[in-house]
C-alpha cells in the first residue's frame, strides 16, 4: 500500500510502499477513502523536520538537554548513534480520515466489515491507503455523510472540544479570533448552538467565506469598534481563539472584547504570553484546549478501547466524534465549500508543498484521496535488490521494529555473516518496511504468522512488547525455529510454564533470551578472575535505572511485567552467571511509592545454591545523568569493581589491574555465541534452568516485595 511519511533526519516528505497493516485484538482494519491534511499540526512536524540538525536543537531544547545527560551516563558515541537512529525513523502523518472497515480484530463488538466510518488518531488515522484503528477512534458514518466530509471529523472534535470548553449558553455573545479551517468550524457550532457568533480575521478571503456561510465576519482592524456594537458594549460571554501565530495579539485581543468575567479559550497555537492588567480587572478564565476532548493522550481509553461512563464524562473524544458526525449529517456543520485542494496519495508530497508555503498558493481543506485499486491486501513488502547470504547459517525471521531492534539488535546481527535477514514484522507494517530496507532484509510483512510459518526461516528474534514475548516463543518453537527473545522470557509463571513445556517437547531447537551483559568483554573478564574460587561470594549490583512515569507502557503489569520482572532480570542474570547458578531465595524491600512510584526503588538480597548472596539495588529515584550500573564482587581476598561496561578494576594480592573499553554490554557476543550453538559448535549460550531460574526470581522478587517475607524459589 501507498503510505506518507516524513523523515525527520532529512527533512524529506515521501510516499513509500508499505505492508497493508494486521488488525489486532480491539482494532479494526480501514481501507481509506479520504484524509485530510493538518494545516497545524502536520506543517509543523514538516518545518521542524526540514531544520538543520542546529535548528532542531535550538527548538527544543528540552530533548538537548535529555541528549547531554545521555552522553555522560553512556558516552558521546552510543548516544550519537541513538539520536541519529531516533531521528532516523520514519513518522507517519495523518490524524483524520475516512473509509470502510474490511477486517477486524478480536473485541470488536459493534463493528462489522463494510461499515463507513470516520477514523481519528494520530499513529492510526494516518495518510495510508489501509490504517488499523483502535475502536474508541472509530465513528460509523450515515449514509447521507461523504467521506469527504467525514474526513473532517477529527479536526471539528478539537473545535467542538474547545467550544465546550467555553461552555457557552444560547443566546450568549462568542467571538471567534482566527477564520482558517478550524475558526470555520469552530463559528458554525457555535451558531449552530444558537449563540450570536461573530468571527475575526486577518485575510479578506476568510471573512467574505464566513459569510457564504451566512455567519458574521469582520477584520482585524474593525474587530474591537464591530466587537462593541455586536454585543452592545457588554464584551463577549466567550472567546475562542482559533489563530494559529506565535504571535500574542489574539491573546490581547480577547482580553479588550471580553466582558466582566468571560472565558477565553486558547485552540489554536498562539502566543501564551497573557497581558495582566487587562486579565485581572476582567477577571478573565483562560483556558488552553487539548486536543479532541476527554481520552486523548490516555492510552487505556484510546489503545485498550476503556470507555469513560456517560453520567461522569457526557462529552469524551469518541463522543465529540459522533457529535461531529450528527453535525455534518444534519448540514448545521457545511465543510464543502472549505476544501481548496485535492491530492491523490501517490502525489501526498504536493500538498506539503501546499500548506509550507513552498507553492505560493492560499489554501484551507487540502485533501488526499485514494483511487481505488484492484490489487489485493499485500502484507508483504518485497526488497529485491537485498543480498542473500546463501551460505549463513542462520536464516533470521524478525518480529518486531522498534527502537531496541534499530538502534542496538540488528546493527549488530547485520555485521555477523552468520546470519542471513529473511524477513521482518511489524503489527503496523511501517517500521519493518523501513527497518527492512536500512538492513536489507528480503521482505518486511505486518504477519506474525508469515515470519513464523516461513519455510525459509530457521530461526526467529522475538524483539516486541513484553506482553507479547511468551506466546510468540511457544508459536515460534512449535514451528521448529530456533528462538532468540529480547528479556523478558515471560511477565508471569503461567506464560513462563508454557514455555519451559514446549521447549521439552522441542529439544531440537535452541533458546536463549537477551540477557546480553554476561556476554560482554568485561563480564567474561570478571568471570575468567573468579573462576578458580573455592568460598561464597558477595556481590552488590547498584543500578541507576532513571525515573519512569507511572503511564509508561513497562509500567503495566499486563504489558510490560513492571520494572522488576521487565529490566531488573537483566541484573539477576549477571549474578546468575558469575556464580554459575539461578537463586534459591529472594527478600527484597521497596522504598514508599508516594504516587510517583511503582515497585521500582527496590533492593533485592538473593541466596544461591553454594551460599553465595547477591544484592540488587534497582533504583529510579536518582540523577540519570550518573552512570547507571555499578558492580562490586568480594571473594576469597578478591575485589572486583565493574563499572557501567566501560572498566573493570581487580585486586588481588595486593596488586591492582584495570581494564577500560569502550562501553560494551555484550549483544555482539551474545549473537555469535547463538549463531555457535545453532551451528552445533556448542550448547545453548545460556544453560535453561538459569533462563528458566532468573525469571522465576523476578517474580519471586515481587512476591517478596508484596508480602514483606523471604520467598523460596523453587
Amino acid at each position: 500500500m501507498k503510505q506518507l511519511l516524513q523523515n525527520i533526519k532529512n527533512g524529506k516528505t515521501i510516499v513509500e510502499d508499505v505492508p497493508v497493516p494486521t488488525p489486532r485484538e480491539g482494532m479494526a482494519l480501514v481501507k481509506v477513502s479520504a484524509s485530510l491534511v493538518s494545516a497545524g499540526t502536520e506543517r509543523m512536524v514538516v518545518e521542524f523536520a526540514e531544520k538543520s540538525y542546529l535548528g532542531k536543537a535550538r527548538s527544543r531544547p528540552d530533548l538537548v538537554k535529555q541528549t547531554l545527560d545521555k552522553a555522560k551516563r553512556e558516552g558521546v558515541m552510543p548516544t550519537v548513534q541513538a539520536v541519529f537512529n531516533r531521528l532516523d525513523q520514519p513518522m507517519a502523518l495523518g490524524y483524520s480520515t475516512a473509509g470502510t472497515i474490511v477486517a477486524l480484530g478480536k473485541n470488536m463488538q459493534g463493528f462489522k466489515v463494510g461499515q463507513r466510518v470516520a477514523c481519528a488518531g494520530g499513529g492510526y488515522a494516518t495518510h495510508a491507503e489501509y490504517n488499523v484503528v483502535p475502536k474508541n477512534l472509530l465513528t460509523p458514518l450515515p449514509k447521507n455523510v461523504d467521506f469527504e466530509s467525514a474526513a473532517f471529523t477529527t479536526l471539528g472534535a478539537i473545535a467542538l472540544h474547545g467550544f465546550r470548553l467555553a461552555e457557552p449558553q444560547l443566546g450568549e455573545n462568542v467571538a471567534i479570533i482566527g477564520l482558517g479551517l478550524l475558526g470555520l468550524l469552530t463559528i458554525q457550532m457555535a451558531a449552530a448552538a444558537g449563540c450570536n457568533v461573530l468571527g475575526i480575521d486577518l485575510d479578506p478571503k476568510r471573512i467574505k467565506l464566513a459569510s457564504a456561510l451566512g455567519l458574521q465576519a469582520v477584520s482585524r482592524s474593525q474587530a474591537e469598534s464591530a466587537s462593541a456594537a455586536f454585543t452592545a458594549n457588554r464584551g463577549f460571554d466567550s472567546i475562542i481563539i482559533c489563530a494559529d501565530t506565535a504571535s500574542n495579539d489574539p491573546i490581547e485581543l480577547a482580553g479588550v472584547i471580553a466582558r466582566d468575567r468571560a472565558k477565553v479559550v486558547a485552540t489554536g497555537a498562539v502566543g501564551l504570553n497573557i497581558p495582566r492588567k487587562i486579565y485581572y480587572e476582567k477577571e478573565l478564565a483562560f483556558i488552553n484546549s487539548r486536543s479532541y476532548g476527554p481520552g486523548r493522550y490516555d492510552a487505556n481509553y484510546e489503545e485498550n478501547g476503556v470507555d469513560y461512563p456517560i453520567g461522569y464524562i457526557r462529552w469524551t473524544e469518541g463522543r465529540n466524534f459522533e457529535s461531529v458526525v450528527d453535525l455534518l449529517s444534519s448540514r448545521k456543520l457545511k465543510v464543502e465549500n472549505l476544501i481548496t485542494h485535492r491530492f491523490s496519495i501517490e502525489d501526498g508530497e504536493q500538498a506539503y508543498e501546499v500548506i509550507t508555503g513552498k507553492k505560493k498558493e492560499s489554501f484551507l481543506g487540502v485533501l488526499l484521496t485514494y483511487p481505488e485499486r484492484k490489487t489485493k491486501e499485500e502484507r508483504n513488502v518485497v526488497f529485491p535488490s537485498s543480498v542473500r547470504g546463501q551460505s549463513s547459517i542462520v536464516k533470521l525471521g524478525v518480529l518486531g521494529a522498534g527502537l531496541y531492534a534499530n538502534a542496538t539488535l540488528l546493527p549488530v546481527i547485520k555485521n555477523n555473516k552468520d546470519f542471513e535477514l529473511v524477513g521482518i514484522a511489524s503489527s503496523g507494517g511501517l517500521h519493518a518496511q523501513h527497518s527492512g530496507k536500512k538492513f536489507g532484509f528480503q521482505y518486511a510483512t505486518s504477519s506474525e504468522d508469515e515470519i513464523i510459518n516461513d519455510k525459509n526461516i530457521n530461526t526467529v528474534a522475538v524483539l516486541t512488547r513484553h506482553d507479547s514475548h511468551a506466546d510468540l516463543v511457544v508459536k515460534a518453537l512449535k514451528a521448529g525455529k530456533n528462538v532468540f527473545v529480547e528479556k523478558p522470557l515471560a511477565i508471569n509463571s503461567v506464560q513462563l510454564s508454557a514455555i519451559s513445556k514446549q521447549l521439552k517437547a522441542n529439544s531440537q531447537s535452541l533458546l536463549t533470551v537477551g540477557f546480553n551483559r554476561r556476554f560482554s568483554p568485561l563480564a567474561q573478564s570478571l568471570s575468567s578472575f573468579l573462576f578458580h574460587r573455592t568460598e561464597p561470594l558477595h556481590a552488590h549490583y547498584r543500578i541507576n535505572a532513571g525515573y519512569l512515569p507511572l503511564s509508561h507502557w513497562t509500567q503495566d503489569e499486563q504489558l510490560g511485567g513492571g520494572r522488576i520482572i521487565g529490566e531488573a532480570c537483566h541484573f539477576i542474570d549477571m549474578l546468575t552467571f558469575l556464580v554459575g547458578a539461578a537463586p534459591v531465595s529472594v527478600t527484597a524491600h521497596a522504598l514508599p511509592n508516594g504516587g510517583k512510584y511503582r515497585e521500582d526503588n527496590v533492593s533485592m538480597t538473593f541466596t544461591f545454591p553454594d551460599g553465595s548472596l547477591g544484592v540488587v539495588d534497582y533504583l529510579a529515584n536518582g540523577d540519570k545523568s550518573s552512570p547507571k550500573e555499578r558492580l562490586e564482587v568480594f571473594c576469597e581476598g578478591m575485589i572486583a569493581v565493574l563499572d557501567d561496561y566501560v572498566s573493570l578494576t581487580t585486586v588481588k594480592d595486593g596488586k591492582k589491574k584495570v581494564e577500560s573499553i569502550a562501553q560494551d554490554k555484550g549483544w555482539k557476543g551474545e549473537m555469535a555465541a547463538f549463531a555457535k550453538a545453532i551451528k552445533g559448535e556448542s550448547e545453548a549460550p545460556i544453560p535453561y534452568e538459569q533462563l528458566i531460574g532468573v525469571t522465576r526470581s523476578t517474580f519471586a522478587a515481587v512476591e517478596s516485595i508484596r508480602t514483606r517475607s523471604r520467598v523460596e524459589i523453587s
